[in-house]
């Protein structure tokens, strides 16, 4: 066969579960790691004669997701039933938005070696969540019984459903990254992947251009990705999976296009089909009766698109404006909120703009991430007041402490919550500057080194670092070397 090429083309569905306090439709808890089945009810169990009524906040929080991702927001829309059987799902169907959802036609923009990417989002709606199966084994097929958890049923969801505009696995981290950032900001989910409050499916196939023709692929829905990693690597190996059976004649554009679901194995790194896709039509949607369609006015919405924070794009924007950042430092410390909010604190104290970014980004992300904790929660949880955080910078700039001696503080600042003052104090961290106190010791170091002083002399002048070490010695490393540095150049005529 001849060479050809391919464009890879990914669309996503992520599903992002809301912080409501409690479910879509009734008043069950949805707090995490509860024992199983005991935060339901006969509304979320689905038994009969069972009213659902709306959670208001779930309709906030999904309209906010909306603004912040730029759609237009229906002022009707309608909630339907999506028919399946399967064990988690005790109603037979699950409540979703099919013909009229909430959110249509937004963007998400983020930078992809360093060129702006857009993407487009289809329509963001409301979801009830699914239980969850327990099999004994590692999985359905090798298991002897499953045990159904109900607890996470009837929970308030939003499927974020995006255009197929990403062009490679990198392209659909770097979405998701941006994406997370987003509904943090505006505080609707907290996007944990690690306890399934954020996860995605990626639909991926592949236009192969050879001898002239532009081929399409089958779509393949790779399900439930629950990390960055796991869907940045999926996408790789399906898009080539999908190239080489073309190359080898497994697939031939002669063949009936059948999209099909697969699974993600993550310590083979491989894909593996499970079954072929549902259409619309398999789920027979049809509105549900017992929900009543959802109307909004215009007066609301404007209400909630006030209430928005600002945005990380807006906030990286005014970073590099207000305080003179580089275009970089302002994209790493805005990829937090709560970093973000650090750093505005800690600036208003320090007066030096560039030095808390740098020792934001040096020093406590490093601590942040050795905390094995999420950087959000991680930065909220940390002892660590930015007023504090600016005094220790204050100490560096003024010379009182040196830079690796601040490092230290810092850490046990991270740790403790102590004051640097405190530290430094106990540490004996405060640096001499006192010129003349400085001076004498450095006269007297250079009398006790007439043979060093020689050779400085003689050329070598590198070797005044030896007598920089001396002093440093003898003020058990309190002394300035900044300035004794400068002191002994001007007694041995260097300056």
């Amino acid at each position: 066969m001849s060479e050809a090429s391919y464009e890879v083309i990914v669309g996503l569905e992520v599903h992002a579960e809301l912080l409501t306090e409690s479910k879509v439709f009734c008043g069950c808890s949805t707090a995490f790691g509860a024992t199983p089945n005991t935060q339901v009810c006969p509304i979320c169990l689905g038994l009969p004669g069972t009213l659902p009524v709306l959670n208001e906040k779930v309709v906030e929080y999904a309209a906010k997701a909306g603004l912040a991702l730029g759609c237009n927001i229906s002022l009707v829309s309608s909630f339907d039933r999506k028919q399946y059987f399967y064990p988690d799902l005790p109603k037979a169907y699950q409540v979703s938005q099919f013909y009229r959802p909430l959110c249509t036609n937004g963007t998400v923009e983020y930078m992809v070696d360093g060129q702006r990417k857009t993407v487009r989002i289809k329509q963001v709606h409301i979801e009830e969540e699914a239980g969850k199966s327990v099999h004994s084994g590692e999985s359905l097929r090798d298991s002897e019984y499953s045990l159904i958890d109900y607890n996470r049923g009837g929970v308030a969801l939003i499927e974020i459903v995006t255009q197929p505009d990403m062009r490679s696995g990198e392209e659909a981290r770097l979405f998701m990254e941006r994406l997370r950032t987003l509904l943090r900001y505006i505080e609707v989910s907290d996007c944990k992947m690690q306890e399934g409050s954020l996860r995605c499916d990626a639909n991926i196939n592949l236009n192969i251009h050879d001898q002239g023709r532009s081929i399409r692929t089958p779509i393949v829905e790779v399900k439930n990705l629950n990390s960055f990693r796991s869907l940045e690597r999926a996408i790789n190996y399906e898009a080539e999976r999908q190239y080489l059976e073309y190359l080898e004649g497994v697939w031939t554009p002669d063949m009936p296009a059948v999209k099909v679901t697969a699974g993600w194995n993550d310590a083979t790194g491989r894909t593996h089909v499970q079954r072929e896709k549902e259409h619309a039509d398999d789920y027979r949607y049809f509105p549900d009766a017992d929900v009543l369609p959802l109307v909004l006015d215009e007066d609301q919405i404007q209400k909630w698109c006030q209430e928005l924070p600002e945005l990380p794009e807006a906030r990286e924007a005014r970073f590099v404006s207000q305080y003179g950042l580089p275009a970089y430092d302002a994209a790493v410390l805005t990829a937090s909120r709560p970093v973000a909010d650090f750093y505005e604190a800690a600036a208003a104290h320090c007066k030096d703009s560039k030095m808390v970014s740098n020792w934001i980004m040096g020093e406590l992300l490093r601590l942040l991430k050795e905390s094995g904790e999420d950087t959000d929660e991680a930065m909220l949880s940390a002892p660590i007041t930015p007023e504090g955080f600016a005094r220790l910078l204050l100490m560096v700039k003024q010379e009182r402490i040196s830079a690796a001696n601040g490092k230290e503080v810092l850490e046990i600042m991270y740790n403790t919550g102590r004051s640097p003052e405190e530290i430094v104090a106990e540490k004996g961290f405060e640096q001499i500057s006192d010129t003349e106190q400085l001076d004498n010791l450095v006269a007297q170091v250079i009398e006790e080194h007439p043979d060093v002083v020689e050779t400085i002399k003689g050329g070598k002048v590198t070797a005044v670092g030896f007598l920089v070490g001396q002093v440093m010695k003898a003020t058990r490393g309190q002394a300035n070397p900044k300035r004794v540095n400068q002191l002994l150049r001007e007694r041995l005529g260097l300056e």
